[in-house]
């Protein structure tokens, strides 16, 4: 039996892993991908502090090493669920049953994509998801953001300042962010928005240089860009945990600021449970803090 297993392998859960290692614990940490999470995605990481700029397989590599080196284990599998059995609890992966005292949830969450050919190779090469991580690599390019609510008119405003020229790319015929978002970027000069119509193609092969768009009647154009943002929304990962957590309408774990859940003993970091910032600097403030409460637990406290 492990005192703690950490189910995901991004900042929160390596951050989490290290934290309760360093207090004396024996983790776990189960990944069913690449560990390191959605940062692996990004080729240049300018946001994270004491590092002007590195690279997300890098940051993600430092990451892996300090948790290898306190002397957590880290093992490739799916989880499938986890029973709550009191005063253990029963992982359930698709490599048999693992289990421990405390478990924290750290799986994340996937940006929605658009699910056309070649875009998981176009991810970091021209493809991106966060303009506070990437906008700075399209100072005075063309770019396109996809989406029309909230987040992807915030990903335009900013992107309006540093993009040469900005295309927002709405399927619907009206945008359904909040009017001051919507005035704002109407006041920009160089933001054109595109409503009725979806991305059918992404030009390139190894490199995004355009999209190829389709209106409502059919019709089809070519637009060349040198970045496109995609904002359509986020997939928490936490399906598989409906019975132990309390997910709420999207479907993140609800959890307060101790990252404790509904049921004693699990708990939920990161992007997988419901907050208002999902950075790579807020994942480990929770990882860390999840450690922290699970040791408690762990300890009777």
């Amino acid at each position: 039996m492990y005192d703690i297993i950490v189910v995901g392998g991004g900042p929160a859960g390596l951050t989490a892993a290290v934290y309760a290692e360093r207090a004396g614990k024996s983790v776990l940490v189960l990944e069913k991908s690449a560990f390191g999470g959605q940062i692996t995605f990004s080729p240049k990481v300018e946001n994270i502090p004491g590092h002007a700029a590195i690279s997300g397989n890098d940051f993600a590599a430092l990451l892996v090493d300090q948790a290898l080196g306190l002397g957590a284990e880290l093992e490739p599998c799916e989880v499938l669920g986890i029973k709550d059995c009191g005063d253990r609890k029963v992982v359930l992966t698709d490599d048999g049953e693992r289990i421990a005292k405390a478990v924290i949830i750290a799986t994340g969450a996937k940006h929605r994509m658009l699910g056309l050919e070649n875009e998981e190779n176009l991810v970091g090469n021209g493809i991106s998801f966060c303009a506070v991580c990437d906008g700075a690599f399209y100072q005075g390019k063309n770019v396109g953001v996809v989406g029309g609510g909230n987040s992807a008119l915030q990903e335009a405003l900013l992107l309006a300042d540093i993009a040469e020229k900005v295309t927002v790319i709405q399927n619907l015929g009206f945008l359904t962010g909040e009017k001051m978002l919507c005035d704002q970027l109407a006041e920009r000069k160089n933001v054109e928005v595109i409503l009725g119509s979806t991305v059918s193609r992404l030009l390139g092969e190894s490199e995004l240089s355009g999209v190829e768009i389709q209106s409502a009647d059919g019709e089809k154009r070519e637009i060349p860009l040198d970045g496109l943002f995609v904002a359509i929304g986020l997939l928490p990962q936490n399906g598989a945990f409906a019975d132990v957590l309390e997910l709420d309408k999207a479907g993140y774990a609800a959890s307060d600021e101790s990252c404790t859940t509904k049921t004693p003993g699990i708990f939920a970091a990161g992007d997988c449970r419901s907050k208002k910032i999902r950075q790579v600097t807020t994942a480990a403030s929770d990882g860390a803090i999840a450690a922290l409460a699970a040791c408690d637990f762990c300890e009777g406290r």
